[in-house]
């Protein structure tokens, strides 16, 4: 027979049902920053791709457009087309000190070969390209929701975690899947992290409202994510993204014969 003490001290604590609320309100914040920074890859690899694929297409129509508004002017005259042509120009001179953000496909004296070869359907060396294996993005799963630093209780846990959890995000976004395989065995081989405490029920209903704003943050980024012209591009051929920028460029290259004919005709009239 159980006595009312006995009794007493196996019933749950108040605060028990909300400790388990809160636990799984951070596993889902964790799983849903895995899904949000997985896409954030994606969308920033596929951009980078389509600069590199598209970016000397889009100089060359600047270029002959200026080229086009130039030789109009010349022939007119007409301080309106000379405005024209200033704008035109202006549009396409290099910006000093912008080299390293255009991706090694141009500099101040203009295209490199390899950016001009694109143009003529050459063949050229592949443009760099990130995509995460389906090994690595295991490895990153795994280590966010290992080392993630809403999982530690005390300060100094939680800036250790961030210090690493920064290092895996990096790899995570190159791709490099020797170095996730590192970070793992890292992980398991450091300290063992502080027994999680029971928390007082301020606490945690303070935690549930950071873990809701978070929430909230996180849903913002993946929303502007979503709405970028990058994921638009990248819903229209989610399984053929090199097709899609190859339709593109396809039709980018017409533009760029139909202004070089129009180009051809106005320096043939003087």
């Amino acid at each position: 027979m159980t006595t009312p003490e006995a009794d007493q001290s196996q019933a749950p604590r108040p605060e028990e049902r909300l400790e388990r609320a809160v636990r799984a309100a951070e596993q889902a914040l964790i799983e849903y920053e895995i899904a949000v920074e997985t896409f954030r890859v994606e969308v920033e690899n596929f951009s980078r791709l389509h600069e590199q694929r598209l970016g000397p297409l889009y100089v060359r129509i600047e270029e002959l457009d200026a080229e086009i508004a130039e030789a109009k002017a010349a022939r007119t005259g007409d301080p309106e087309d000379i405005r024209r042509a200033e704008e035109a120009r202006a549009r396409v001179l290099p910006i000093p000190g912008v080299e390293e953000l255009l991706h090694g496909w141009m500099d101040g004296h203009g295209l490199f070969p390899e950016a001009a070869a694109m143009l003529t359907d050459q063949a050229v060396r592949p443009p760099e390209r990130v995509r995460p294996s389906e090994e690595a993005r295991k490895l990153y799963r795994e280590l966010a929701r290992k080392a993630h630093p809403d999982l530690a209780q005390e300060e100094a846990e939680r800036q250790r975690r961030e210090e690493f959890i920064t290092r895996v995000n990096a790899a995570y976004a190159r791709g490099d899947e020797t170095l996730l395989k590192e970070l793992a065995e890292e992980w398991a081989a450091g300290p063992v992290p502080p027994e999680r405490l029971p928390s007082p029920a301020e606490e945690l209903y303070a935690r549930l409202e950071w873990l809701a704003q978070r929430k909230e943050l996180l849903t913002l980024v993946a929303r502007e994510l979503e709405e970028g012209p990058i994921a638009g591009m990248l819903r229209l051929a989610p399984d053929d993204p090199d097709g899609l920028l190859e339709e593109i460029a396809g039709r980018l290259r017409s533009d760029i014969a139909q202004r070089e004919a129009e180009l051809a005709s106005l320096l043939a009239q003087d």
